[in-house]
């Protein structure tokens, strides 16, 4: 269990604490790119990091990112109007450009340099791949853009979602592979799983045993069953700096380029981001539509609201039990009743509260991951607050390339150094040739 001391460095991600300004250190997924969808569209309301913050496509298709109150008076820009580069501010008509410089100042006289003294907080902004990115930090070039392989590639999917809890929670969550086993697939039965297959392995023998090690870009973990009497099944996942995750899921290892991002609006509010490099014939770029009401893999969207929180919300929520079905539950149809992996695991993150006390939880020796990241995430925020040491993978966004998975491996293999080839595995499409652009 955690002290008091440590849970508050854990979770706080506010402007001035340790793991707020460990997180600043990173590039994080702010905006869709579909959210601001054309040149001068109506602004957004952002919230990252306990900022309240305006996002805006500019005549040109640059994305500004600034304070929401106007540095004159304190009206939100969120009522600006987006015209010509810049974002004016309707209640004295002093307007800024994405860098947050004051480029009009119709309200003072026109001999007067006043604008020039005048600056909005705005943030860098780099798009790719459906992927608005902002940087939240203090240096003055900011670090390159990780090389997370699921948003490098022109085809994707990318599913965003509304977590009213702590971040740490719905991350914790995502290196929690054992529960797989009880929550997702619990109701599951022996007779009707094909042996020799990985769900047939995973319910023969629901405890696991954990291999877990730190690595440059976070901590790694490999859990393994006995699968035949000379091979081990394996679950192989990742936890990247500062909120990336990397869970096996369903896919064979290897073979998937995706990623998980539990990105804090606030110490009590989340928006997990779901991203995967995807074949143009299996889905299209970005995956159903912001904003509109519909299903997508598997959850119900509610419309967009304007409000602060009122991005990427489904119908299920803890109001409303997640719509649970006590009958499905009881009947064996479902091991919990509530419809939907991602609204189970909602359901457990969120029945913690808005904030988890870890200083009275009991944890085992399958929570080897979950201690181990804890750990790694505070001691990097204590040593960049001490010390001033750089977190780990700032400056090298090559220790992105990995890759997570089911696989089985003869008892006699090492995890971690017989699986290289599929961990690391990265494959973006060349570049095109000289020949090729002219033609």
């Amino acid at each position: 269990m955690l002290g008091e001391q440590d849970n508050e460095i854990l979770c706080r991600v506010g402007p001035g604490t340790p793991m707020g300004e460990l997180m600043r250190h990173y590039w994080i997924p702010a905006i869709r790119s579909d959210e601001l969808p054309s040149p001068d569209c109506p602004p957004l309301r952002v919230r990252l990091l306990g900022e309240d913050l305006i996002g805006y496509r500019t005549t040109s298709g640059s994305v500004g990112l600034m304070q929401n109150s106007c540095p004159h008076r304190g009206a939100s820009m969120f009522f600006g109007r987006n015209e010509e580069e810049g974002l004016r501010c309707v209640y004295h008509g002093w307007k800024f450009d994405v860098s947050g410089a004051c480029v009009d100042m119709p309200s003072e006289p026109a001999e007067s340099n006043f604008r020039s003294k005048v600056h909005a907080k705005a943030y860098p902004i780099m798009e790719r791949n459906g992927i608005i990115w902002a940087y939240m930090g203090h240096a003055e070039i900011p670090p390159s853009l990780p090389e997370l392989e699921g948003n490098m590639h022109e085809e994707f999917s990318i599913t965003v979602l509304h977590r009213p809890n702590n971040w740490m929670q719905g991350i914790e969550g995502e290196l929690d592979t054992l529960h797989a086993a009880f929550l997702h697939g619990g109701a599951a039965k022996m007779e009707n799983l094909t042996p020799g297959t990985y769900q047939y392995y995973e319910h023969r023998n629901r405890a696991g045993r954990f291999q877990v090690r730190d690595t440059d870009a976070g901590v790694s973990y490999g859990m393994y069953r006995e699968a035949e009497p000379d091979s081990y099944y394996w679950r192989i996942g990742h936890f990247l700096f500062p909120f990336f995750a990397m869970p096996p899921g369903a896919s064979i290892y290897g073979q998937t380029a995706s990623f998980i991002a539990y990105v804090p609006m606030d110490d009590y509010h989340t928006l997990e981001w779901g991203v995967a490099a995807r074949n143009a014939a299996n889905r299209p770029n970005i995956a159903g539509s912001p904003g509109r009401p519909g299903t997508q893999f598997g959850r119900d969207y509610l419309p967009n609201t304007t409000d602060w929180y009122g991005r990427f919300n489904i119908t299920q929520n803890y109001e409303n039990d997640f719509l649970i079905d006590r009958a499905a539950q009881k009947n064996w149809e479902s091991y919990t009743g509530i419809p939907g992996g991602r609204q189970q695991d909602m359901a457990m993150t969120e029945s913690m509260g808005w904030i988890y006390d870890r200083t009275s939880e009991h944890l085992g020796t399958s929570d080897q991951m979950i201690i181990r990241t804890r750990r790694r995430l505070i001691d990097a925020a204590r040593a960049l607050r001490d010390q001033g040491v750089m977190p780990p993978g700032v400056e090298s966004p090559a220790v992105y390339h990995k890759r997570s998975g089911l696989t089985v491996l003869p008892r006699a293999t090492d995890w971690w150094d017989g699986t290289t080839e599929l961990r690391e595995r990265f494959e973006l499409p060349p570049e095109p040739t000289e020949a090729a652009i002219a033609t």
